[in-house]
């Protein structure tokens, strides 16, 4: 039980010290003899200054280890090196957060017809290394969706065939109409920036591969339905040579969703 009369002594000494240097804290200096090389002082803000680090602290920071970095806690350099890398990759022309889809920002894209907006429209002039014949605006989930249809599909069909696929050839992207061209029908996804239409794949031999042609053709038929097929999902609505007489000539991908799900033909 703590006296009273000591308690004052004490609390008086406290108040005495702290009016002397109200910089210095009363924290415990460590024990058995030993005592700190320089006092812990506050910084104007009120926080606690850190003192000078240790032979085997800069040797930890140095090799990466525990303590290289506090900002975030346990980042070592190999990860701040990622980082660097990663930034200086956007920096080069990647566009939605992804290195694997190049090109460039535009914003928010207008056009004369009602509902023809794109809110955060991109160009996109290459998605994982299969560039794209001209440069194609979009909004970023269909830029997305292109991406998952070539690594998933488009590249492994034709992974055998001429070295490779090495481009595609855009017979639509971005564009103020309504569906197919025709008067009074509703506004097409190309108007809204969510569609691309391919009409041909380019191989790594400069052999060009249509919908056309090779949607019946006995060497790349397998291929052309592969594509077809594997769009559907990635993509709200595929549609190809059999779903009616404006697309003999291309693949119609677009990012629509609706109730039933997915449309595919």
């Amino acid at each position: 039980m703590i006296r009273p009369l000591t308690f004052a002594v004490f609390l008086a000494t406290a108040q005495g010290a702290l009016a002397a240097d109200p910089a210095v804290s009363l924290r415990p200096v460590p024990r058995g003899g030993q005592v700190a090389e320089q006092p812990v002082t506050l910084e104007p803000s009120g926080a606690i200054a850190q003192p000078a680090q240790s032979a085997p602290q800069k040797a930890a920071k140095n090799k990466g280890g525990l303590f290289s970095s506090l900002r975030p806690l346990f980042r070592t350099n190999a990860v701040a090196r990622r980082g660097r890398a990663q930034r200086q990759l956007l920096a080069k022309g990647a566009v939605c957060g992804d290195v694997a889809i190049q090109g460039e920002r535009l914003g928010r894209v207008t056009g004369k017809l009602r509902g023809c907006v794109i809110e955060d429209a991109v160009r996109v002039r290459s998605v994982s290394g299969i560039g794209l014949s001209q440069k194609s605006v979009m909004d970023c989930g269909t830029a997305s969706a292109l991406k998952t249809w070539l690594e998933g599909s488009a590249k492994p069909a034709l992974a055998k065939q001429g070295g490779g696929l090495r481009s595609i050839r855009v017979a639509a992207h971005y564009a103020c109409r309504s569906r197919n061209n025709q008067k009074g029908a509703k506004l097409s996804e190309h108007g809204k920036g969510r569609a691309i239409d391919i009409s041909a794949f380019r191989l790594a031999n400069g052999k060009e591969i249509t919908v056309l042609k090779g949607w019946n053709a006995g060497r790349y038929s397998k291929a052309m339905r592969r594509m077809h097929k594997g769009a559907c999902g990635p993509f709200g609505t595929v549609l190809g040579p059999h779903a009616n007489r404006f697309h003999l000539d291309h693949f119609h991908f677009d990012t629509a969703r609706y109730r039933s799900g997915h449309y595919c033909k």
